[in-house]
């Protein structure tokens, strides 16, 4: 089955920087784009990044542009999301997905906590 697991969140201060990891099973990752999404308290879910297939092109919403960079390890099975100059509003639970077989299919997520 579909497997996606998070991996890489904690409390940072601001101006801080933090590495999520994806694993992924279940499926030829290599095929597939991968996609980080975030859910803040209170909020709805957002799309964070994406990347492409072949991980030579990402997009980004506007609040990570210059911040944040996608990539993926295909050998490893592995999407990451790299995020630099953290801020208080980058607080959230982050979420892996994937568009497999017709369906969405999530992790359980990582919590990142921006606090001084």
């Amino acid at each position: 089955q579909v497997q996606l697991v998070e991996s890489g969140g904690g409390s940072v201060q601001p101006g801080g920087s933090l590495r999520l990891s994806c694993v992924a099973s279940g499926f030829y990752f290599s095929n597939y784009p991968m996609w980080w999404y975030r859910q803040a308290p209170g909020k709805e879910r957002e799309l964070v990044a994406g990347i492409t297939i072949a991980g030579d092109s990402g997009n980004y919403a506007d609040s990570v542009k210059g911040r944040f960079t996608i990539s993926r390890d295909n050998a490893k099975n592995t999407v990451y999301l790299h995020m630099n100059s953290l801020k208080p509003p980058d607080t959230a639970v982050y979420y892996c997905n994937a568009w497999v077989f017709g369906r969405d299919y999530w992790g359980k997520g990582t919590l990142v906590t921006v606090s001084s």
